[in-house]
């Protein structure tokens, strides 16, 4: 009896430890905490699994916010929301466009009046250095009405009719830059759902994950360069987009998306001081049970930071 008693309480030991390995690796670590991301320090943030439209955590994701240039991506969905053939419509920028960036001190893609860019190089203008002339323009060329403030308006108002069509009940727009009179918001919900909307169309996700690009003007011989002011982008693997926001009553904003083994993660941080691109790794890695170094990229010196 003594042999098989030790033979088995050696068995049982053995179960313990195979049971105890197993425990270990299942044990949530500093950043995946067992109900999600650990030290997300945004207000308000949410992580959805962009292909089966699930969510995989949040944080306040319905709170109404101010969010700044995220405010763009609506801007971009409305611009192509028309004909395919309106991407190469040439557009001519006004002085009032850069009158409209130096009176809100504005960021800008620093275009220049005279020129002549197409609708699809504004885009680039528009999500890349978050130009609010190239906002400007587009909600002008493409609005409806006698002058620019009724074309204008009648762009906001597409804005607003395209996220009720979205079901996006907690947001309203007040602008076509984020500039808001106080009556621009949105939800870290809405956003994700917007964002994921935005990402099936090709050129938007073209669009987006450029980390720079050079346009030269049709009319004059004159080359644009704009970088992506989205540090995330080329600093976490699979992350292909979306747009940073930021100003004072919003705090910095992010919204971004990732593609990592055939799986689509878009997730979006709000009011995050100082901690938006690690916040927003964090999630990421919660998202695909890893862990990923971060080194963010660095944008040249006279690139504009958003």
């Amino acid at each position: 009896m003594p042999r098989h008693g030790g033979s088995a309480a050696r068995r049982w030991a053995a179960v313990l430890t195979a049971s105890g390995a197993a425990l270990a690796v299942a044990l949530p670590t500093a950043s995946h905490a067992a109900d999600g991301p650990a030290g997300v320090g945004a207000k308000g943030a949410y992580l959805l699994d962009s292909g089966a439209g699930k969510a995989l955590w949040s944080k306040a994701a319905d709170v109404r916010r101010p969010i700044a240039s995220t405010t763009k991506i609506m801007t971009a969905v409305v611009a192509l929301d028309g004909r395919p053939a309106d991407l190469d419509k040439q557009v001519t920028v006004k002085q009032s466009y850069r009158d409209y960036v130096t009176r809100h001190g504005a960021s800008t893609a620093d275009l220049r009046t005279g020129d002549k860019l197409t609708v699809r190089q504004l885009l680039y203008a528009l999500m890349l250095p978050s130009g609010c002339d190239a906002a400007y323009a587009l909600a002008d060329a493409l609005g409806s009405g006698l002058d620019e403030a009724a074309r204008t308006r009648s762009f906001v108002a597409r804005m607003n009719a395209k996220a009720a069509a979205l079901g996006l009940r907690n947001t309203k727009f007040d602008s076509f830059d984020g500039i808001t009179a106080g009556g621009g918001y949105s939800t870290p919900r809405d956003l994700a759902a917007l964002a994921r909307h935005a990402l099936r169309n090709s050129t938007f996700t073209t669009v987006t994950k450029a980390l720079s690009t050079q346009q030269k003007a049709l009319n004059v011989n004159r080359r644009y360069t704009w970088y992506n002011t989205n540090k995330l982008l080329g600093s976490y693997e699979g992350v292909f987009g979306v747009k940073t926001g930021s100003t004072r009553a919003s705090g910095p904003c992010l919204v971004f998306s990732a593609r990592r083994d055939g799986r689509t993660v878009v997730g979006v941080v709000l009011d995050d001081a100082a901690s938006r691109y690690p916040d927003a790794a964090k999630m990421l890695d919660y998202a695909y049970h890893t862990h990923t170094p971060l080194t963010l990229r660095r944008l040249p010196a006279a690139a504009h930071e958003d």
